[in-house]
């Protein structure tokens, strides 16, 4: 449930456990820098034909330049520490071919931010903020699991690398085709009529966040006793307008603001713990790094048409189909105009 508080930001989806498609992330949120519609061609290696697939690259050996694009370099180390962390999201081998190929596509992207106005954007803060997501995800601090990646085979910064590409390859996307990206309710109603799919509706949803606080680091019997507090106050809230003053005055218990979520917003295992919590009740206590959090849930409503569960995956679908469409000519006019050299 924790994550049911939190705002979806661009980089969720690149997960170390699930790697991100090559061709981006599909998130349509705020408006994106304005990418430019041409590119001066830049000398061609090898490759004089404008093809994307040079030559095929060398085998392996030593720790030496093995790939230049554009004048950055791509080594065997930046391969192998490529290899163990597709290894590691993926759960298979990758071919030196496809991680090189990965490789070259990063180094494209990240060219990127040196071409196009980022200037409105802190993308290293947004990738720091990232890493320290995922690890407070574990509950670990950024360097703990900095040295469990790199107990791995995997740096730290092949990471943060990736994530910064997808952060700069989602904006330019966006940006280089914002017209064609934008969708219509028509296109939604006329997909859902042509997959005959029956639209569920959904509820808003108004929260209010409340937290058991535990030191970070505390023994795991710290958690338990105050898990065990927050079941207390689970069996006797009945609703938010008797049960919110008895969770202020706990100690060491922080109440929060009311939120408002959506069942269109939510993960399908987040949206069955609402629908099986009632109004003026306390969904399950789950632990977070703070501590032990639960939510009361003070009202439902039902969503407006325009913001159901069955639309909102169609149009995410719809999406995310034209997203990856667009990225793929992107990145393929990028790959043309490169000067990729094999040493």
């Amino acid at each position: 449930m924790a994550v049911l508080i939190s705002t979806a930001r661009r980089y969720t989806a690149i997960v170390l456990v699930a790697a991100a498609a090559s061709g981006g992330c599909a998130g349509q949120n705020q408006t994106p820098p304005a990418a430019s519609a041409t590119t001066a061609p830049a000398a061609r290696a090898e490759n004089p034909s404008g093809s994307a697939q040079p030559q095929t690259p060398p085998a392996p050996g030593g720790v030496g330049i093995v790939v230049v694009v554009n004048g950055d370099p791509i080594t065997n180390l930046d391969i192998e520490h490529r290899t163990r962390f597709l290894q590691l999201a993926t759960n298979r081998t990758p071919t030196r071919r496809e991680v090189i190929d990965e490789l070259i596509d990063e180094r494209l992207k990240l060219q990127l931010a040196k071409r196009l106005d980022f200037s409105s954007f802190n993308l290293d803060n947004e990738v720091e903020n990232a890493v320290n997501n995922m690890a407070r995800r574990r509950n670990m601090t950024q360097q703990q699991f900095a040295q469990d990646l790199a107990a791995r085979g995997v740096p730290i910064s092949t990471l943060k690398s990736r994530l910064k590409a997808e952060l700069i390859w989602n904006h330019a996307v966006r940006g280089r085709y914002a017209a064609s990206l934008q969708l219509n309710d028509s296109q939604v109603l006329k997909e859902l009529e042509l997959r005959q799919k029956n639209d569920p509706g959904g509820y808003d949803y108004t929260l209010r966040p409340i937290l058991f606080v535990v030191t970070r680091g505390s023994p795991s019997a710290a958690y338990d006793g105050r898990r065990r507090e927050a079941e207390g106050l689970r069996n006797r809230f009945r609703n938010c307008e008797e049960g919110l003053p008895i969770a202020q005055a706990l100690s060491g218990v922080v109440v929060r603001p009311q939120v408002v979520r959506s069942s269109a917003d939510l993960p399908p295992q987040l949206r069955e713990i609402l629908e099986r919590t009632e109004v003026g009740r306390l969904t399950p206590p789950e632990t977070t790094p703070e501590g032990i959090s639960t939510y009361a849930l003070c009202s439902k409503k039902p969503s407006s048409k325009e913001n159901t569960v069955g639309r909102r995956e169609v149009r995410e679908e719809i999406y995310s189909k034209q997203f990856q469409a667009s990225a793929k000519k992107f990145i393929e006019e990028l790959r043309r105009q490169a000067y990729i050299q094999y040493k």
